[in-house]
């Protein structure tokens, strides 16, 4: 499928597991004059729900940059619980860096991006891609990016609460595949803030600052653990944003309006927001979809390379 300077194909399987094939969309600039740069987009839905058309528009604000997107779905919390998603994330690396010349992208220029649960994940995917392999992981090699960009992802499931209001199990819980407190191990291993590395690559977070589902906090905390360790990292908090705000419009059952912002950023434009880099002092500024794709494109650019 084409459509103007974009050219999209569906449906590529990039890994093999028990519950089938794991399918990736690959949004790639045409006429490009030499391999180009990747982006792993990641969506959201509380490890639980959501799909790998849950996506903010590919071709205005990023393959126009020259930056190749692919939009991949993960197992969700009812198919296999943690590390398994985290796997899943690794394995599309290293097919994407396995197989780059097939798709004239570039090997050493992988990013990764994700909002809310995809948000964590992008975040975890970059703190451990010096590992070759982690425990239990069905393959090895190189799951290293060279940038991250994460919006209103959980960085600490270790305070996670184990129940939701009427009982059932929260979605923290179904992810690890039981209580926090009683996964102790598995809620560390699965939380950005104590996985911080010095090796890390560059991190851009975002959060709204009336974020109802995720405390802003835990996007300020992951940000200073980042600044602690040596990492480049900045911080966007979004003035008066609720979550989602990444999400195209039209996904949300109408109970959520009270909780979510989807489609906000994108009709917006740019939305109020103070900006916090290595000094901890807030800068006011202002957010939008351009700043990710300019992070990108900084990052992935020649002598920005992993």
């Amino acid at each position: 499928m084409q459509n103007n300077s974009v050219s999209v194909t569906r449906d590529l399987p990039f890994a093999d597991r028990a519950t089938g094939a794991l399918l990736l969309d690959l949004y790639t600039p045409i006429g490009a004059d030499g391999p180009t740069s990747v982006v792993i987009w990641l969506h959201g839905g509380a490890w639980f729900t959501g799909d790998r058309t849950l996506a903010p528009d590919f071709g205005r604000f990023f393959v126009e940059r020259g930056i190749a997107m692919v939009s991949i779905e993960y197992r969700l919390s009812g198919q296999a619980v943690f590390p398994a998603q985290l796997h899943d994330v690794r394995s599309a690396i290293r097919f994407l860096r396995g197989n780059a010349a097939t798709w004239n992208l570039r090997a050493d220029r992988i990013g990764v991006w994700g909002s809310s649960a995809g948000g964590h994940l992008a975040a975890l995917a970059g703190l451990t891609g010096h590992l070759d392999r982690l425990d239990d992981e069905p393959d090895s090699g190189d799951a290293r990016v060279a940038a991250v960009a994460e919006s209103y992802g959980p960085t600490d499931l270790t305070t996670a609460r184990a129940l939701l209001p009427d009982g059932r199990p929260s979605h923290e819980a179904a992810f690890l595949g039981g209580p926090p407190e009683q996964r102790r191990a598995s809620a560390l291993a699965a939380s950005p803030l104590h996985q911080v590395v010095a090796s890390a690559p560059p991190f851009q977070i975002s959060h709204g600052t009336a974020d109802p589902v995720v405390s802003q906090g835990h996007s300020e905390r992951l940000h200073a653990a980042l600044i602690a360790a040596g990492v480049e990292s900045t911080l966007y908090l979004v003035e008066d944003y609720k979550h989602g705000f990444l999400n195209p419009s039209g996904h949300m059952d109408a109970d959520l309006t009270d909780v979510m912002d989807d489609g906000r950023l994108l009709r917006d434009g740019r939305a109020a927001a103070r900006v916090r880099r290595a000094d901890p002092r807030d800068e006011h500024s202002t957010f939008g979809f351009d700043d990710i794709g300019d992070f990108f494109a900084r990052h992935l650019s020649e002598g920005n390379t992993r």
